[in-house]
């Protein structure tokens, strides 16, 4: 009781013990150690051997344990990737972004043979990057929110260990980070609502000076209006906020100013959302009185109404400039401007 009698064999195998490599080797023929070499894939076994190998190893329901053997090869096949929220934030809070870039992260690492382990950190107290150092990745990426400072200074300490690390939109300057191209995607918003034939174009978002990537796109917004012959309208948000809701407050205060606009380029695609709602509420037409151009490609700009037009960074190619990276295999320097192209989807009318 107990045993069974493995199948087209005569190896009785107990179903109370782990099958091991011995019972492998048993039931192909051959020694343990060729069972070894050959679940690990040296070239020194024969396909012939290797797969009467694989075929016994099926049979008795043997699997290798993964994470041990890279282990014992040197590495852990793991790379982690820290979403940083802001404290008190739980997941619903994150910024879609960084869901849509961490899909980008995962595919790129699956290509290269690895594993993604994701932890969402905020409070101060619990902040934790020892992952490499204890043999628990071989690499760390960093993303999330600039609206928590102690937590970009944590891992820049991280950073300074000399173990692999990148960051995406970093707000420390002394980062090697990787980022959408601001620049060249602001001059394309800016260019697309000009040539819809918008001439009071507001930027919403000035004044965000903790989001580096936020500072780059009010600059460029501001040469590239000066380059058109227009006068840069530039409408601050209230920090701390949720960021639709500071779209919502930024167009509310312009709309009740009396601000003379037809046009709002908002710095992200969540201060865009909030735009558009107050706008639809107050029953001005979109994109017939007023364009609104967003930055981010977020998928859920197709739900808005309208659809939100929006520059949209290459997001397989920031996961893979990410993994790149930390896995060391980076071109040089590790700081990189990730292609952006205009996404048109509704919320611009047709160029003049």
């Amino acid at each position: 009781m107990g045993q069974r009698m493995g199948k087209g064999t005569g190896l009785m195998v107990d179903k109370r013990n782990r099958v091991t490599s011995f019972d492998v080797a048993a039931r192909a023929g051959v020694s343990q150690s060729t069972v070894s070499r050959a679940l690990s894939g040296s070239q020194t076994i024969t396909d012939a051997t290797r797969t009467r190998v694989m075929e016994a190893a099926r049979a008795l329901g043997y699997y290798v344990d993964e994470r041990a053997a890279r282990l014992r090869r040197g590495h852990t096949g793991t790379l982690v990737t820290v979403v940083i929220s802001r404290p008190g934030d739980g997941p619903q809070q994150i910024n879609p972004f960084s869901y849509a870039l961490l899909g980008s992260i995962c595919s790129a690492a699956a290509h290269h043979g690895f594993e993604v382990l994701v932890p969402l950190q905020a409070e101060e107290e619990s902040l934790f990057g020892h992952y490499v150092d204890r043999n628990q990745a071989d690499g760390m990426i960093v993303i999330g929110t600039t609206a928590n400072q102690s937590a970009w200074d944590y891992f820049r300490k991280i950073g300074e260990t000399g173990q692999p690390i990148a960051y995406w939109g970093s707000p420390l300057g002394d980062l090697d980070w990787i980022s959408s191209d601001n620049v060249q995607g602001t001059r394309l918003a800016v260019q697309r609502l000009v040539e819809a034939g918008y001439r009071r174009i507001a930027c919403i978002g000035a004044g965000e000076l903790r989001q580096r990537q936020f500072t780059e796109r009010v600059d460029a917004y501001v040469e590239a209006m000066a380059a058109a012959g227009l006068e840069p309208i530039l409408v601050p948000v209230e920090p701390g906020l949720e960021r639709d809701e500071q779209g919502r407050r930024a167009i509310a205060g312009m709309l009740a100013s009396g601000l003379e606009f037809d046009a709002v380029f908002a710095v992200c695609d969540a201060i865009a959302f909030g735009a558009l709602d107050v706008l639809r509420g107050a029953g001005i037409a979109v994109p017939g009185e007023i364009g609104v151009v967003g930055f981010d490609g977020l998928p859920a700009g197709e739900l808005a109404s309208p659809p939100l037009t929006t520059i949209e960074p290459d997001f397989a190619t920031a996961g893979t400039l990410l993994v790149e990276a930390v896995l060391g295999e980076g071109r040089g320097d590790n700081r990189h401007r990730v292609p952006v192209r205009l996404l048109e989807r509704g919320s611009v009318r047709s160029p003049a």
